[in-house]
């Protein structure tokens, strides 16, 4: 309970909303919208992966922003400039360009995967 009041407290104007499906504590930028179709779930015997799409008009640096304040409150350690670790695993936020006739504004790409 904690952890949720600290993520929204974190997100300063904006509030988490909701989280992303798939991960139990992954919160989805207000911004955001989760694309219900490109989830992918796998458990392995290292560990879970994690695959999933949000889009909104935004821009790379707000996501990052907004991902950067509000992680740390869940146990998330920045490693790198769109990365995070966590109890052995990793988390990326990517932003890949989006295909012809797909949704309109920035595309976010989420993953989870063992270290």
């Amino acid at each position: 309970m904690l952890a949720v009041l600290a993520v929204l407290a974190a997100a300063g104007s904006g509030r988490a909303e909701s989280f992303l499906d798939g991960f139990e504590d992954l919160p989805l930028m207000p911004a955001l919208r989760q694309s219900d179709d490109a989830t992918t779930l796998f458990d392995t015997p290292y560990g879970r992966i994690v695959e999933a799409y949000a889009t909104g008009s935004t821009t790379p640096q707000q996501v990052l922003d907004f991902y950067v304040a509000t992680l740390p409150q869940l146990g998330w350690q920045q490693v790198g400039q769109s990365e995070f670790r966590r109890e052995g695993e990793s988390l990326r936020i990517e932003f890949p360009r989006p295909h012809p006739g797909g949704p309109a504004g920035l595309v976010v790409r989420f993953e989870v995967s063992p270290d």
